[in-house]
C-alpha cells in the first residue's frame, strides 16, 4: 500500500462524494443540529452544517428557521462554528456557543434576534461546553472546562489547551502527570446579561461534568470529587446553592448519569441511569428525584433505553428512547405515573450526534420538532402537531439522492445467538442477487448501537455499496435499545458471548444466501476496533479487517489510557489477575491464530485508545507472519474526523477490501 493516496483514484472518490454532500463555498446548508424552537413556537434555531472548503471538521453556523413556510437564514458567519443555540425566555436573543478565536475552545456569544448581530462576552477560565438561561432572562449558566481538559471518547478524546502567548510553553518544558493541583477542572459559572459580568459559582474541588438550573438559586449537576475523565463513570448528582456554594447529594447512581433535566420550579430532578461506555453516550433508566425528600422514582417509559430528556411543565416529562431496531418519542405524566407514545419509526429515525433527539415545540407537551432520515432518505425537518407530522423541509440536493437511490436497500435483520437470544442489525444490500461480498461494520461502545443515518452523508457506504458489497451492521448483546438487563450482558465478558452473536449472524447471512463466505471483511472502531481485532484471531473466515482505533492489549490499555475506569468496570477483573481478562481477552495474545490481512489505523492524538494499542497489534501481526499495515494521522484522535484525512481514511479502507475480496463490480 502506497504511502501518499492523493492521487489514488478512490481518494478522488471519496473526495467527490463528500463534496457533492456538503457543497463547500455555496453557502448552501447539508442539514442541522441542536434544534431548540422559539418560545412562541414560530421559529427554529439550528447548528447548520455549512462548508467553506474541504478542510478540517465541517463548520457549522447558527440559522433560524421560520417553521411555517421552512426558509432558513444563516445568521452568523463564523469562521470556524458556532453551535450550541438557546433562545431567551422573551425570544429576542440567541444564546450560543463560539469558537472562532481558537478551535474547539468556545465561548458565549449573544445574538440579537432583531438587528441580527452579535456579541462575544466577558471571558471565563477555560472553554465553554454547555449552556441554559435562567428562567426570567437574566442569567447564563454556563459549564467551563478548564484548559487542558480531555474530550470526551465521542468528542475526538484528546486535549484542549490555550493557545497564543498566554498558553505557550517553552519547546522544552515536560508533561506532568499525577499533581492534583495543576488538573484542569470542570466548574460552572453564571453569566450576568445586563452587566456583562461571569463568576464561578460552584465551590473547590468539585468537578462538574454537567449542571441545569434548578430552580432560581440552585443548581442541579453531575458531579465527581476528582477531575480526570475516567472519575466520570462514578459521578453522582448534587444540589449546589448559588450564593453560598453549599452542596447536597440527591442521589448515588449504581451505574452512570445522562440527559439531567430538572424542572422550571426546581422541585424534581430527571435523569437517565444507565450502564455506559463513554460520557455523552447514555441510554437507560429514568429516574425522578424529589428535591426535597430525596425520594426516587422510576416510572417506565414504554420499554425503550431513554437517550434524551426535556420538561414540558412541572409534571410532565418528553423523552427520547431507542426501542430495539425503533425509535420512540414519548411523554412521561409523572402524577399519572403513565407514559404515552407520541411517534415511533423503524428505518425512519430522529436525526441526532449520538442519539436521536428531538426538540419540544411550542405549549402542546405533545409537540415536537426533529429531523428524520433513513439509510436512503435525506434529512427532513419535520414537526410534530397533534399527532400529526408536518414535513417543513428537506436536505441535501436531488443529485445527491438519485444517486443514492440507486446503490441498493435496507432492511432490519435478525438471526439467533447460539444461546438462544434473538439479534438485531441492519443490512444494506446492493441491487442483484447475491451472496455479495460482505463488510460486517461493528459499532463502537460496546453499549452504543447502530441506527439507520442517511449513507448520502458518508462516502463510504455509497462507495462499497456502488461496488458491489453488501454492509451488514449489527447490534449485538450490550447494545442499546433492548433494556439494561440485555446491555448489561457485555459486562464482565468483552469478546465472550458478544463473539458469537456476531459470527452467528454472518452464518445467518450465508445461510440465507446474502453473503459470500469467501469475501467477509470485518471493520470498526472503538470497541469496533477492538472487536475487529479480536474476531480474527479467534474465527479465520475473514478475508480482510480494518480495525479502527482499537484496544488489543487490555493491560497497557488500562495503563496510558484516560477511562482505566472504563476496563475494571467492563473487563470485571483485576489489573494484577495473570490469568484474568486483561490477558485472555487481550487479541495481541492470540495474534499467532490470525490469518487475516489487516489494516491498523490510529490517531496519534487519542487519549481514550491511544495509538500504541494499534501499534502492538500491527508488530505482532507481523511477528505471526500475517499481512499487517498500520495507518497513523498524527492530527487525529479517537476516530478520523477532518478532511483531508478522512478522504485518505476511505480510500485506504476501500482498497484493503477490494485487494483481499474483490468485488464483481469495479470501483
Amino acid at each position: 500500500m502506497q504511502s501518499d493516496f492523493r492521487q489514488h483514484p478512490l481518494f478522488t472518490k471519496a473526495e467527490d462524494l463528500t463534496r457533492a454532500w456538503l457543497r463547500p463555498g455555496t453557502g448552501e446548508v447539508a442539514a442541522l443540529g441542536q434544534l431548540v424552537a422559539s418560545p412562541d413556537g414560530r421559529r427554529a434555531a439550528a447548528a447548520a452544517l455549512l462548508c467553506e472548503a474541504l478542510e478540517g471538521a465541517p463548520s457549522t453556523r447558527l440559522a433560524i428557521i421560520d417553521l411555517t413556510s421552512g426558509e432558513l437564514e444563516t445568521v452568523t458567519d463564523g469562521p470556524r462554528s458556532d453551535s450550541a443555540p438557546a433562545w431567551s425566555p422573551d425570544g429576542r436573543a440567541i444564546a450560543f456557543l463560539s469558537d472562532r478565536e481558537q478551535a474547539y475552545a468556545n465561548r458565549l456569544r449573544i445574538l440579537d434576534v432583531e438587528s441580527g448581530t452579535d456579541r462575544a462576552t466577558a471571558a471565563v477560565n477555560g472553554f465553554v461546553e454547555y449552556l441554559q438561561w435562567s428562567a426570567d432572562g437574566t442569567a447564563i449558566l454556563l459549564g467551563v472546562a478548564g484548559f487542558g481538559s480531555d474530550l470526551a471518547g465521542a468528542q475526538g478524546a484528546f486535549s484542549v489547551d490555550l493557545e497564543g502567548e498566554a498558553g505557550e510553553r517553552p519547546a522544552w518544558a515536560p508533561v506532568v502527570e499525577g499533581m492534583p493541583e495543576a488538573a484542569p477542572w470542570r466548574t460552572v459559572w453564571l453569566y450576568d446579561v445586563a452587566a456583562d459580568t461571569a463568576r464561578q459559582v460552584t465551590p473547590a474541588g468539585v468537578n462538574v461534568w454537567q449542571a441545569v438550573w434548578c430552580g432560581a438559586d440552585h443548581i442541579a449537576a453531575f458531579c465527581s470529587d476528582q477531575p480526570e475523565e475516567t472519575w466520570w463513570y462514578s459521578a453522582d448528582v448534587r444540589l449546589i446553592e448559588i450564593g453560598s456554594g453549599s452542596v447536597r447529594t440527591l442521589f448515588r447512581p449504581t451505574d452512570q448519569l445522562g440527559a439531567l433535566a430538572a424542572t422550571k420550579g426546581g422541585a424534581t430532578v430527571a435523569v437517565v441511569e444507565a450502564v455506559c461506555s463513554d460520557r455523552n453516550i447514555v441510554a437507560g433508566d429514568v429516574r425522578l428525584i424529589d428535591v426535597a425528600s430525596g425520594a426516587i422514582a422510576r416510572p417506565a417509559a414504554l420499554g425503550g433505553d431513554v437517550v434524551q430528556l426535556s420538561w414540558r411543565n412541572e409534571d410532565e416529562l418528553l423523552f427520547v428512547a431507542a426501542a430495539g431496531p425503533e425509535t420512540v418519542i414519548g411523554l412521561l405524566d409523572r402524577a399519572a405515573e403513565t407514559s404515552r407514545e407520541l411517534w415511533r419509526g423503524g428505518e425512519r429515525t430522529p436525526s441526532g450526534a449520538m442519539f436521536p433527539e428531538a426538540a419540544p415545540l411550542g405549549a402542546n407537551p405533545g409537540d415536537v420538532l426533529f429531523l428524520c432520515e433513513s439509510f436512503f432518505e435525506a434529512p427532513a425537518l419535520v414537526a410534530l402537531e397533534a399527532g400529526t407530522e408536518r414535513e417543513i423541509r428537506r436536505f441535501g440536493t436531488s443529485e445527491v439522492a438519485a444517486a443514492v437511490a440507486g446503490l441498493g436497500s435496507a432492511r432490519d435483520f435478525s438471526w439467533t445467538a447460539p444461546d438462544g437470544l434473538e439479534m438485531h442489525g441492519w443490512l444494506l444490500t446492493p441491487p442483484g442477487p447475491g451472496p455479495h461480498p460482505l463488510i460486517m461494520q461493528v459499532h463502537g461502545g460496546p453499549v452504543w448501537y447502530t441506527r439507520p443515518i442517511y449513507i448520502g452523508r458518508s462516502a463510504l457506504p455509497q462507495m462499497a455499496l456502488a461496488a458491489g458489497y453488501a454492509l451488514f451492521q449489527p447490534n449485538p448483546r450490550g447494545s442499546s435499545g433492548r433494556g439494561q438487563s440485555f446491555a448489561r450482558k457485555v459486562f464482565g465478558d468483552m469478546g465472550g458471548a458478544d463473539t458469537h452473536d456476531y459470527l452467528s449472524g454472518l452464518d445467518a447471512l450465508e445461510k440465507a444466501g446474502i453473503a459470500d463466505p469467501a469475501r467477509l471483511g470485518v471493520t470498526g472502531g472503538s470497541y469496533g476496533g477492538f472487536m475487529t481485532s479480536w474476531l480474527i484471531t479467534q474465527d479465520q473466515r475473514f478475508a480482510a479487517a480494518v480495525p479502527v482505533a482499537p484496544v488489543t492489549n487490555w493491560v497497557s490499555e488500562h495503563l496510558t489510557c484516560h477511562v482505566p475506569t472504563f476496563c475494571e468496570i467492563f473487563l470485571d477483573d483485576r489489573l494484577s489477575n495473570p490469568t484474568g481478562k486483561y490477558f485472555t481477552r487481550s487479541p495481541i495474545h492470540f495474534a499467532d491464530r490470525a490469518k487475516t490481512p489487516t489494516l491498523n489505523i490510529c490517531g496519534a492524538l487519542d487519549k481514550i485508545t491511544p495509538a500504541g494499542q494499534a501499534l502492538e497489534f500491527h508488530h505482532a501481526l507481523q511477528i505471526a507472519g500475517i499481512e499487517s499495515v498500520l495507518v497513523t494521522y498524527p492530527h487525529e484522535g479517537h476516530g478520523v474526523r477532518t478532511m483531508p484525512a478522512s478522504f485518505d481514511y476511505t480510500a485506504r479502507t476501500m482498497a484493503w477490501f477490494e485487494r483481499h475480496m474483490p468485488a464483481n463490480s469495479g470501483l
